[in-house]
């Protein structure tokens, strides 16, 4: 009998959901006729009547079946047009969605059977995509509180990836999300000013609910940059990474992060130098990445941009599978537009009222903004909640949106604070969508940095590091310095959507072989001497360039430099000729004091490499206020040393290990990818090959 009862009950919840469903689309299409109506009043090219004049009624009818039309075409048609367009640029998918939705709201009203309907092509994008944004918000406003309507809606995106695979595992699985460029210190003064409110309930709980996650520190190499900390983290390796780009002398070739053929390169140095796949490699997702992490399924991911296009390249795969719903499409676009007319907005007032620092944020800059922090954002969000419904082990995602901004506005602005606003918001989506998936998950956030404020070297003393270099060994030097532009993540996404990836080897192949070449990556400069097959040593650059060591350490601007050399190994140099061997830097720390604990060991590190530049330089840090001098165009700059761009945070859920003992530091990327392994062990995830778990062991035992 309780059998009995049960099969009724679930039939009558059955029926309601089926009334449920009805009832929404009814009060859509009705939504929908409504403003179609009001817009055929306001819209002087827009008529749901015949020249001569109808009824009311009749105008409604023509109303109510053009919206019907129109919604059934954008149900239907819409996902195939997507598909047909696969080779159309994401970016430029993005500009024509106007276009397509008002040519479906055309072939509407020409299939209407009252023949009344008519449009200007030109008002018809306007009507479309007023009605697509209509609807949509009625259809998510009247789901809001149909739990399972929810569910239904998001598994959408999910349905056309996992239909022929297996259950998925009843462990938990895990997904970390990495917020780029967010800093330890700025995430923690957004949540005390409750600009992050997701995150502080995680972190203080919430009434009588009690705190879930944990927030640890932790600190970057020498290179403090996306390149090096994502290749750390997913493939376990930092190994020669010595900043965001830099020259190899055996290839002759300028190689950067952001680069797909240079990301591609470091990623398989990483798997030869690891003999390990990556963190991924077991049911994992990568998705919105410089790296692929060894992960199935990829969307978004740099390291296969480069590839041609097959069934294993599917970097902009991610972008088609978003729009093709026309809501999120219409919804996105929309979005789009604001964002760009906040970011000028923002910039007219920066200039007005003479803020310093202040950087160029004009040209192509707003597109790039509202590319990062609207369509990367919403399409990474989208993968993410996609796997978490598919049940994938393991998903790791960048969003870059802070990163971008922080760098024109600077990290601690009103501009940066609204994007953390707004991620916030999407972490907290993530974590309602948690409650759908057909496992239980752990969510840990992450970031790759942190970001230190300050003027650009150029704004302060008018000539760039380049310019600064060329003096030291005697060469000309241009009137008008050319500013070193900035290089970020969301630039290199943006470039791999609209299939332009950068190269810029041939920009900084130098005029003369006997020139130097000069590479900025935020604070940190690094100089080459092409002509020159080996690492050049302090005593070889005196003989060639007497004045050029000098020049560099005696200049306010610098804090530091690394050369080699052939008396001590590697020396370190400062004002006032101060020389410290890499061996007594122990002892006396000398020009890296004030950088902080770590210091030392960073710059050790990194002379060990194999393509450390000739010569390393690093800007002049003030510990009072954390400001730091990029040799880019950046007053949020990060991949030194100084301040808070070496601090990046992980926040952990409370059921898993503590990511360090009491007392520790947790220091490198590569120590918070076996922090990353070992939680995906405790929660039976079988991320780690049998040989890299032994490995891992031995280490832990040693």
């Amino acid at each position: 009998m309780r059998g009995v009862g049960w099969r009724r009950a679930a039939g009558r919840i059955g029926w309601r959901r089926i009334a449920r469903q009805i009832g929404r689309s009814v009060a859509v299409w009705a939504v929908s006729t409504l403003t179609m109506l009001a817009l055929a009043l306001l819209l002087p090219d827009f008529r749901l009547q015949s020249a001569d004049g109808d009824s009311a009624t009749r105008i409604a009818l023509t109303a109510a079946l053009g919206a019907g039309a129109f919604g059934i075409l954008s149900a239907v048609v819409w996902p195939l047009l997507v598909r047909l367009l696969l080779l159309v640029p994401a970016l430029v998918l993005g500009l024509l969605v106007f276009f397509l939705n008002g040519s479906l709201l055309l072939v509407a009203l020409r299939l209407n059977p009252t023949g009344r309907g008519a449009v200007a092509p030109e008002t018809a994008v306007v009507v479309a995509a007023v009605m697509s944004a209509v609807a949509s918000a009625t259809g998510g406003a009247l789901a809001v509180r149909d739990d399972e309507a929810y569910r239904r809606r998001l598994h959408r995106l999910a349905a056309r990836r996992r239909r022929t695979d297996p259950p998925c595992a009843a462990t938990p699985g895990l997904v970390l999300l990495q917020l780029d460029g967010v800093g330890h210190d700025v995430l923690t003064a957004a949540v005390d000013k409750g600009l992050m409110p997701a995150l502080a309930r995680l972190l203080a709980g919430e009434g009588t609910q009690p705190p879930t996650h944990r927030l640890t520190p932790w600190h970057t190499d020498w290179s403090s940059q996306t390149g090096a900390s994502q290749l750390g983290i997913l493939h376990g390796s930092t190994y020669d990474v010595p900043a965001f780009r830099w020259y190899e002398k055996d290839r002759e070739e300028v190689m950067v992060c952001n680069r797909p053929t240079s990301a591609a390169e470091l990623q398989r140095r990483a798997v030869a130098h690891t003999g390990d796949g990556g963190l991924l490699t077991e049911d994992g997702a990568s998705r919105g990445n410089l790296f692929s992490g060894g992960a199935g399924e990829q969307a978004l991911v740099l390291s296969i941009a480069a590839r041609r296009r097959s069934p294993e390249n599917r970097s902009r795969a991610g972008y088609f599978a978003y729009f093709s719903d026309p809501a999120n499409a219409v919804r996105t676009a929309l979005s789009f537009v604001a964002e760009v007319a906040r970011e000028i907005g923002e910039s007219t007032r920066a200039r007005i009222r003479r803020r310093r620092p202040r950087v160029s944020r004009g040209g192509l800059y707003p597109l790039v903004r509202a590319f990062a922090t609207v369509v990367e954002r919403d399409v990474v969000v989208a993968a993410v909640m996609g796997d978490m419904l598919a049940g994938r082990t393991a998903v790791y995602a960048d969003l870059v949106a802070y990163d971008e901004v922080a760098h024109h506005s600077g990290p601690y602005s009103r501009d940066a604070e609204k994007v953390l606003t707004r991620l916030d918001r999407s972490l907290a989506l993530l974590a309602r969508v948690a409650d759908h998936a057909p496992r239980p998950y752990r969510l840990v956030v992450l970031s790759d940095h942190g970001q230190s404020p300050g003027e650009t070297f150029h704004a302060r003393y008018g000539l760039t590091l380049a310019d600064l270099v060329r003096a030291g060994c005697g060469l000309h030097v241009p009137r008008r310095a050319e500013r070193t532009h900035s290089g970020t993540e969301a630039r290199a996404a943006v470039r791999a959507a609209l299939r332009r990836p950068v190269e810029e080897g041939e920009r900084h192949r130098p005029a003369r072989r006997r020139e130097p070449i000069v590479l900025a990556s935020g604070n940190l400069g690094l100089v080459s001497f092409p002509d020159v097959r080996h690492r050049m040593t302090r005593e070889e650059i005196d003989a060639r360039h007497p004045a050029l060591l000098t020049t560099l350490a005696d200049h306010p601007g610098i804090g530091f430099l690394l050369v080699a050399s052939e008396a001590h190994d590697g020396v370190v140099l400062g004002p006032g000729g101060t020389e410290i061997p890499l061996a007594d830097l122990d002892r006396d720390p000398g020009p890296l004091a004030r950088f902080g604990p770590g210091a030392v060991e960073a710059v050790r590190r990194t002379h060990s490499f194999p393509h450390t530049a000739d010569i390393m330089v690093n800007s002049a840090y003030e510990p009072a206020d954390g400001e730091v001098l990029a040799f880019e165009e950046q007053i949020g700059s990060h991949g030194g040393l100084g301040g808070a761009q070496s601090r990046p945070f992980l926040m952990s859920p409370l059921e898993l290990s503590e990511p360090v003992a009491a007392g520790e530091r947790l220091t490198g990327a590569e120590q918070v990818h076996r922090v990353l392994r070992r939680w995906l062990g405790e929660l039976s995830g079988p991320e780690v090959p049998l040989a890299g778990a032994a490995a891992e062991q031995g280490e832990r035992a040693a």
